[in-house]
């Protein structure tokens, strides 16, 4: 159970051209709009709660959506 606390706790950072990562996320869940996939840098957090209101996901899923999308080394 702390494990998984922990990782809700952990920082989220997008890593990568999130321009790209956002056209792939926009084709594997069209319910994402244009404002859904705009970022700034800083703003982790509103992009992910964004993403788990449209899609209905937990934030650790949501995380692990984006991951998926991101280059291992940055």
């Amino acid at each position: 159970m702390e494990k998984t606390a922990k990782r809700q706790n952990e920082t989220f950072k997008v890593k990568g051209n999130w321009d790209v990562q956002s056209q792939e996320l926009k084709k594997k869940y069209p319910k994402l709009t244009d404002s859904d996939l705009k970022f700034e840098a800083g703003k982790e957090e509103e992009l992910l709660k964004g993403f788990q209101a449209r899609l209905g996901k937990t934030r650790e899923e949501v995380i692990n959506i984006i991951n998926e999308l991101q280059p291992e080394k940055v």
